[in-house]
């Protein structure tokens, strides 16, 4: 484990409320690194060992001994991108053509138009267009805060390009900088759980309610069924993700409910009072706005693990602005320091959205700290974060000077499962998974699947 892994390690660890990290109970293998001023697969590593690492906690909760946490740090960054090769099918576009980085009169803007209703915001503000380059002729006569603000406004999202001291310096930075990078709280007494947890599939029978969306929120919920948890995603009817389905639904069932509708929001507070695990990824205020704030979720699930992620941390004037990985990396300033780091003359992001596919692992690990205090204390847990402060935590950590990169060797057939995978939209194979533990291997029941596919109720125990 190098410097900069053990560093982010002990960092992630210490948020969970750990005073010592137990790097000897981990064993990185592999070599390379994705191209980056940011350690980024340092990072993937970090975040798939304080998984497994919370995991193993669980797992020596139970039974007292104590499992060694394997990690392939190329494997682990492999899988911050794309981890499925479709086999006689092609995988679809995973931006609207319209999506992309403009140049304004005084700077750059990231236009997010993958949504319908967010592609309507920017073309509400800036007129419809049929291609990029007619859409950047109308860019270029605005000054970026103002088009920021004025796709704002419109419902949509947008962001400018800060460099990291503007964002430091800006109000949203400041507060984000304030919050700590896993916000947790232990909630009233429950009881304590009687879950099996075997150590083959230790989240056997574990139900756990999916409210998120995108890529983060998703990816904790995928790698908690990878560990044999009953997975319910829940999505409005209307919603779909055509670009990510085949990644993020990966051992879930994904069923749909309206919660304006009376009936369905009975379904759902039925669905909550049986769940042990809720993720979610809503906006500031926004769960609270359908009737289902803090009080009223524990009320309906005492002992409740409620794990939740926004986009610009939980505090300050932005805590209820839309954002994605994308936004938030122009905003703090990594694709601003990626085109000072390269040289080039347009904003560099990050090589993977690393910062959804961190928080997301970090939203595991959560998960799995709120089952061991539910174990020992039987007591409820929370944990909030955000895609800001997770980026924080890599401007805050870049490579050394003159860091010689090690080049990261593109995935191989031999790197993915030997079982096919049959997902809803044709035959694929899935990277092997880059964390096993001793006795424990990450295994998905069910192949990637389309949102709405499933009814909205739990699996027999």
């Amino acid at each position: 484990m190098n410097t900069l892994t053990h560093t982010l390690l002990n960092d992630i660890w210490q948020s969970l409320g750990h005073t010592e990290t137990p790097f000897g109970q981990v064993t990185v293998t592999g070599i390379g690194e994705l191209g980056s001023e940011f350690p980024v697969t340092e990072l993937a590593t970090a975040c798939w060992a304080a998984a497994g690492l919370s995991c193993a906690r669980l797992l020596q909760q139970r039974y007292g001994s104590v499992p060694q946490v394997y990690v392939d740090r190329r494997l682990a960054s492999l899988w911050f991108g794309w981890t499925l090769r479709p086999v006689g099918w092609t995988l679809p576009a995973v931006w609207d053509p319209l999506a992309g980085d403009y140049a304004t009169c005084d700077g750059w803007i990231r236009l997010h138009t993958n949504a319908p209703q967010h592609r309507k915001a920017v073309e509400q503000v800036l007129g419809q267009h049929h291609d990029k380059s007619s859409l950047a002729a109308s860019v270029e006569s605005w000054q970026k805060t103002s088009l920021e603000q004025a796709v704002i406004d419109a419902g949509g999202c947008a962001a400018e390009m800060r460099t990291t001291e503007q964002w430091r310096q800006h109000i949203q930075g400041k507060s984000v900088a304030m919050e700590p990078l896993i916000h947790q709280s232990l909630q009233a007494q429950a009881g304590k759980a009687d879950w099996p947890l075997p150590t083959a599939r230790p989240l056997q029978g574990i139900r756990v309610l999916d409210l998120t969306r995108i890529i983060a929120g998703p990816v904790a919920t995928r790698f908690l069924a990878g560990l044999g948890a009953d997975v319910l995603r829940i999505d409005p009817y209307g919603w779909d993700e055509p670009g990510a389905e085949h990644e993020v639904t990966l051992g879930k069932r994904c069923a749909r409910l309206n919660l304006h509708n009376t009936h369905d929001r009975a379904t759902f507070e039925q669905l909550l009072s049986q769940a042990d695990v809720l993720v979610h990824g809503y906006r500031a205020g926004a769960l609270e706005k359908l009737g289902y704030d803090t009080e009223q979720r524990r009320r309906l699930s005492p002992g409740l693990i409620d794990v939740c992620l926004n986009a610009y941390g939980w505090s300050g004037p932005w805590r209820s602005r839309r954002g994605f990985d994308s936004l938030v990396q122009m905003s703090c300033g990594l694709a601003a320091e990626g085109m000072v780091w390269s040289t080039c003359d347009m904003p560099l992001p990050l090589p993977v959205q690393a910062l959804d596919h961190a928080t997301g692992y970090m939203m595991a690990a959560a998960v799995l700290e709120g089952m061991c205090q539910r174990l020992a204390r039987g007591t409820g847990y929370s944990a909030r974060l955000s895609l800001a402060k997770t980026a924080q935590l890599l401007f805050d950590n870049p490579h050394p000077r003159h860091h010689v990169l090690a080049p990261l060797q593109p995935a191989q057939l031999e790197d993915e499962n030997p079982e096919m995978e049959l997902t809803t939209w044709g035959a694929a194979q899935r990277l092997q998974a880059p964390l096993r533990l001793e006795g424990t291997a990450l295994q998905w029941a069910l192949p990637a699947n389309a949102l709405g596919s499933a009814k909205a109720e739990w699996l027999r125990r």
